[in-house]
């Protein structure tokens, strides 16, 4: 069974005066249990628009969504709200994280709001989210004492502590410089290699290689669909590059000793 089952999904909005705008054109895409997916397109291609659908944030004009087996189409919000709660887990361009409130505190927060279920201890969840994305030593900072990739790494941690089946990163470098989002996307390898599905959303080549699997959108169509042959490893670039370093200093230092 798929994880993710859309059937000729077609999306569109109504913006008034007889205007309308379509967004997705009869899509069909099958995800996985334990995929990454890369979705890219340029803007207004309908990538965004199919990341909500996905993550049950929107609905279909027309067509039918399946998650794990369910359909989606009939739930209320509350129904769906449930699912998202459960099963999702979301990471954002914008960190979106409460100033003035540690690591921890932004982590735990979707446990406290959580009225589906009772949490028993939500701050050893928060504990365990921050461990596995690497903060062990920086639950105690506020969001300024951090920095960009680290504060990435708390939302993760944050989509992270209901224990979500899949996650849908919306632009998840998009505000970081080339290393340090290298360093979230080894994160996402990792989590996926613990069974989790990610699908990402970029419009960086270089960062939708570290997907399995591309998808292309080109104005609400599917144009491409195909595996990458060439999976890259975050962990072997980060290596690389910390090794190019060393490299460096050691020939600074030793035109200094000249």
């Amino acid at each position: 069974m798929h994880t993710i089952d859309l059937q000729n999904i077609t999306k569109v909005y109504d913006m008034g005066g007889d205007v309308e705008v379509h967004a997705l054109r009869g899509v069909n895409l099958q995800i996985k249990k334990g995929e990454f997916v890369a979705i890219m397109g340029a803007s207004g291609s309908g990538k965004s628009t199919l990341m909500n659908m996905i993550g049950c944030l929107d609905s279909p004009t027309r067509g039918d969504y399946y998650l794990d087996g369910v359909y989606v189409n009939t739930l209320d919000k509350h129904e769906l709200a449930d699912i998202r709660n459960k099963k999702i887990g979301f990471v954002f361009q914008g960190f979106n994280l409460i100033p003035r409130t540690t690591a921890l505190e932004n982590v735990e927060l979707p446990l406290l709001y959580n009225r589906t279920e009772r949490i028993k201890d939500p701050k050893k969840l928060a504990v365990e989210a921050l461990i596995r994305v690497g903060l062990k030593d920086r639950m105690d900072h506020e969001p300024n004492r951090l920095s960009g990739g680290q504060q990435q790494r708390v939302t993760i941690a944050r989509a992270l502590v209901n224990q979500p089946s899949i996650i849908l990163a919306d632009e998840p470098t998009g505000n970081l410089d080339s290393v340090t989002s290298i360093e979230v996307m080894s994160v996402f390898q990792e989590l996926n290699q613990e069974g989790i599905t990610i699908i990402l959303v970029t419009h960086e080549h270089d960062i939708a290689d570290y997907a399995k699997r591309i998808i292309m959108l080109r104005d609400g169509h599917i144009i491409k669909d195909e595996p990458i042959t060439n999976v890259r490893s975050a962990k072997d670039d980060l290596a690389a590059l910390q090794n190019e370093r060393n490299i460096r200093g050691l020939g600074e230092k030793e035109e200094m000793t000249l």
